[in-house]
């Protein structure tokens, strides 16, 4: 499998769980919450949950570009490794402290590092960049 079909790959999965996220967290949060075996939270936590739906929306999207164009966007590739590292970190603080199980994580136990390794591995080189014609004056 080449770099651009690892990269490609890679952003459609992120991006179809983005999106799944988002629509979870904009339209059902409690629902969403406890599929993933949280206790109930606070009614005014739907707010800052839509805000969430919202930004997993437009991560969702952003990966969707990276899947059409991956040279042209380089900045979503560098954002999402980012935002993966922070979710891992994040992922691992709270369950080594027994905040959240292994049962509630799931997959954010390991998924975050398999996306930076595909986006890494595929991320775009120089020699990538697409070939244009150009006019001579």
């Amino acid at each position: 499998m080449d770099r651009t079909t690892i990269l490609k790959t890679t952003a459609a999965v992120i991006a179809i769980s983005q999106l799944g996220l988002g629509l979870g967290y904009l339209l059902a949060q409690a629902a969403f919450n406890g599929l993933l075996g949280l206790s109930a939270a606070p009614a005014w936590t739907a707010w800052p949950f839509a805000m969430l739906g919202a930004r997993f929306l437009a991560l969702g999207f952003g990966m969707l570009l990276v899947v059409r164009d991956p040279f042209a966007n380089r900045g979503w590739i560098q954002a999402m490794i980012a935002v993966q590292a922070i979710d891992w970190l994040a992922t691992m603080t709270y369950l080594l402290a027994g905040t959240v199980t292994l049962g509630q994580v799931a997959t954010a136990s390991f998924l975050p590092v398999v996306f930076i390794v595909g986006l890494v591995a595929g991320y775009p080189r120089e020699a990538d960049r697409p070939q244009t014609a150009g006019f001579a004056n």
